[in-house]
């Protein structure tokens, strides 16, 4: 279950609580990412630290370990309050760190429509060459590559005139 702050006040120590108060809303809201991960950080070391303190005084309470003092060990149950404290802190960091990254990776509407934008020009580009002669508009006339010679049109109607003569001539 969560603990209020002011339960937490009571919990923690002045410094512990100074790192679990980083945590909440308008202070995690604000701090740079750099500082996020060096917090986390320090939050997994208290809660690791609680963790182990909790499970030295269960096995200590069940005669599995040596004591550490003298006496005997005390109830485990304000270190696993304060390792609860210390988890539900890291979770809402953890939490601020994959949304600062989401933000990081996701594009922002502007560079999606420049995308958009590129991808509708490509689209618009002819993709094939042109293909040549078609029915479409008919049939052109092809240009004749090879070399004409002018001849002048009297000479054409001369050597028509010529033939003639000498064909009458042969068969006379």
């Amino acid at each position: 279950m969560a603990e209020t702050k002011a339960a937490e006040r009571r919990i923690l120590t002045e410094a512990e609580y100074e790192t679990v108060a980083q945590t909440r809303h308008p202070a995690l809201a604000t701090t740079p990412r750099a500082e996020l991960l060096v917090l986390a950080r320090r939050l997994r070391e208290h809660r690791d630290k609680a963790r182990d303190i909790t499970h030295h005084r269960r096995r200590e309470s069940r005669g599995k370990a040596e004591p550490r003092g003298a006496g005997l060990a005390p109830s485990e149950t304000g270190t696993a309050r304060k390792k609860g404290v210390f988890s539900a802190a890291l979770r809402r960091l953890n939490s601020q760190i994959a949304r600062l990254d989401d933000a990081e990776r996701a594009p922002s509407q502007g560079a999606i429509a420049r995308k958009a934008l590129a991808m509708k020009r490509a689209s618009q580009r002819r993709h094939h060459p042109a293909p040549g002669r078609t029915s479409g508009e008919g049939m052109r006339a092809l240009p004749h590559e090879g070399v004409r010679t002018e001849v002048d049109p009297r000479q054409v109607g001369s050597v028509s005139q010529m033939v003639k003569v000498n064909q009458v001539r042969r068969d006379a």
